[in-house]
Order: structure tokens, then C-alpha cells, then sequence
């Protein structure tokens, strides 16, 4: 059964940085890309960025060149760290394989999130 488990969030001031985590189990995640999600308040879940085994990386716009994305084949987990946050980048980070992994029903499969709040 595929686990995704993300850590690191909290709140954090307009400027800041925050590094997140994620450890994945129960499927072999080194032949997928990973990456982050997140959902702002009130708004659906997007895409932020993700990287596959050899270190490519496909981001969105929100990336803006603020984030690092990183993983470890060998521990089956993903972080990114995000610096000179704003408070446009509040959301709950999620994170999953790039497109994101599916049950045998075809449903998302998602972790619980942490969630960002970025405010003074």
C-alpha cells in the first residue's frame, strides 16, 4: 500500500525560508518522478514542481526560482526548501509521484499534507 508522509511545515514570515519533507512507501518510487503539490485556502490543488531519479526537474511558475527540490532514491524520499516565502505561498504541501500515483480503482492517491502559513 503506497504511503506518502510530508513533514517540515509551519509558519513561517513573509521572507522566510521552510524545508519540507516527504517519505514515501510501498511502491518502487525511483522509476517515477517526485514532486510537490500544494492547495492555497479555498482554491484547488496544483502543481509546484518535481524531480525523477536522474535529477530532472519540471517546475511551475510559482517556483519563481525561490525553491530546491531534492530527493534520495536510496530512502525513498523527496524535500523541498523554499526561501523568501510570501504569503501567497500558503497552502498545505502535499506530495506524490509526477502524475500523481493512482490506485487500482484510478483514484489519487495523497498523504495528509503539512500545511505552510506564511504571515507576519
Amino acid at each position: 500500500q503506497v504511503q506518502l508522509v510530508e513533514s517540515g511545515g509551519g509558519l513561517v514570515q513573509p521572507g522566510g525560508s521552510l524545508g519540507l519533507s516527504c517519505a514515501a512507501s510501498g511502491t518502487v518510487f525511483s522509476i517515477y518522478a517526485m514532486g510537490w503539490y500544494r492547495q492555497p485556502p479555498g482554491r484547488q490543488r496544483e502543481f509546484v514542481a518535481s524531480v525523477t531519479s536522474r535529477g530532472r526537474i519540471e517546475h511551475s511558475d510559482a517556483w519563481e526560482g525561490r525553491f530546491t527540490i531534492s530527493r534520495d532514491n536510496a530512502k525513498n524520499t523527496v524535500q523541498i526548501q523554499m526561501n523568501d516565502l510570501k504569503p501567497t505561498d500558503t497552502a498545505v504541501y502535499y506530495c506524490n509521484t509526477d502524475p500523481p500515483f493512482q490506485n487500482d480503482d484510478g483514484e489519487d492517491i495523497w498523504g495528509q499534507g503539512t500545511r505552510v502559513i506564511v504571515s507576519s
